[in-house]
């Protein structure tokens, strides 16, 4: 199996744990209980495994018309490797491709976890206060009102790590269920008043290390919003080894995408 097929079983399967599942032929729509935009998508059903173009339309309609009646914009997460064509076949039934970063890599022996500046502590969260202080930071880096994350006391199910500078919270860091030995590094972001200072390389490689150390994950992985990202995650040891892409219905958060 490549690894592409691997990240995108694990995804699938650490989605389904927290979602109810739509499926549709080569499809499945996962919809969250909560109604932020991001927390519900579509991914493919059987990654790594061959699946009938002709069918996708219909899927996509039967998951766009779930999506409706719960109220959710519909929009697709997948790694291009794992499922060969369907980003095509996305497109020609009606979806807009909005991009196609690499999708990076790192394993425990790759990472490397920067050293931590005067006044800056990481916490890991480990109550509703704390996720609830990082569910601030990433309303505050992202420009929301809210963000829907709770807080999960096995790590193996997700976490979240939170930076502060002198006492101020300031950054997080995500991870997500581990499938597979597998977890996606997500939500990272930096208060307004405090980026450019290095807390995001923080936070993602605090997030990272805490998800191999107390998760159980053996491979990390996340896609960069920018080029400057990338050049970050880089730098802390992940690699390219695969192409995700994220597309959406016409309308609703398009601009969001990454």
């Amino acid at each position: 199996m490549n690894i592409g097929a691997r990240i995108a079983r694990a995804q699938l399967a650490g989605l389904t744990r927290s979602r109810r599942k739509v499926v549709a032929g080569p499809l499945v729509g996962l919809l969250h209980e909560k109604d932020d935009w991001f927390l519900s998508g579509m991914v493919a059903a059987a990654p790594g495994e061959p699946f009938d173009t002709a069918a996708v339309p219909a899927a996509v309609e039967t998951i766009r018309q779930e999506f409706a009646a719960a109220g959710r914009w519909l929009s697709a997460e997948l790694v291009e490797e794992a499922s060969p064509g369907l980003v095509e076949a996305l497109v020609t039934a009606g979806m807009t491709l909005v991009s196609r970063p690499p999708l990076l890599v790192v394993e425990p022996v790759d990472l490397q976890v920067p050293s931590l500046p005067a006044g800056v502590t990481v916490e890991v969260v480990e109550s509703d206060e704390q996720q609830q202080l990082a569910n601030a930071v990433s309303a505050d880096a992202y420009e929301m009102d809210t963000t829907g994350f709770s807080y999960r006391p096995d790590p193996a199910d997700g976490g979240a790590v939170l930076i502060r500078v002198d006492g101020v919270p300031a950054a997080t860091a995500a991870w997500t269920a581990v499938a597979d030995g597998v977890t996606e590094v997500a939500g990272v972001g930096t208060i307004h008043t405090h980026r450019r200072r290095g807390l995001g390389a923080i936070a993602t490689a605090y997030g990272t290390s805490t998800a191999f150390e107390r998760a159980g994950a053996t491979l990390a992985w996340l896609t960069p919003g920018d080029d400057g990202a990338d050049r970050i995650y880089r730098r802390l040891g992940f690699a390219p080894r695969a192409t995700a892409a994220h597309l959406g219905d016409p309308g609703g958060h398009l601009a969001d995408l990454r």
